[in-house]
């Protein structure tokens, strides 16, 4: 299976923010919208950078509220790994895995198309192995 047929299904949407927006209102957008990562982009629609719920959790620990009212440039990923729609869940999964990342932004000529999610992939997998073993039942009973 390759990341954009999970696009296709789960769909393309992605929460995007500046970098001007603050720690706090980024906070807002990840409960707001049931995610768990926000990527960055630029006035082009490329992507700039990430943050994740375990950024902010990160900048509290470590700066206090007071990280709270910075934009959130001060604390974002900017080397953002990311993957094409052409790649295979298995690709995915050990991406995320080496990179120790649960959000994967998906770029298609030089722009964001969507995001792939660990849950995405498990999901994916476990239809993959699903699918499997009905075929081999299929074989076994024919």
């Amino acid at each position: 299976m390759y990341v954009k047929s999970i696009l296709d299904e789960k769909g393309r949407n992605v929460v995007t923010a500046g970098s001007q927006l603050t720690v706090r209102q980024a906070a807002v957008y990840l409960h707001d919208n049931h995610i768990g990562a926000i990527v960055i982009v630029d006035r082009h629609d490329r992507i700039a950078g990430i943050l994740t719920e375990r950024d902010i959790v990160a900048a509290v620990a470590k700066s206090g509220a007071d990280c709270l009212d910075k934009p959130i440039s001060s604390i974002m990923w900017g080397n953002v790994h990311r993957c094409g729609e052409s790649a295979t869940v298995e690709e995915v999964m050990e991406m995320m895995s080496t990179l120790r990342s649960r959000h994967i932004p998906v770029e298609k000529d030089g722009r964001l198309v969507g995001i792939i999610s660990i849950g995405d992939v498990v999901k994916a997998h476990i239809r993959s192995i699903e699918r499997e073993a009905a075929e081999i039942k299929a074989y076994i009973a024919g």
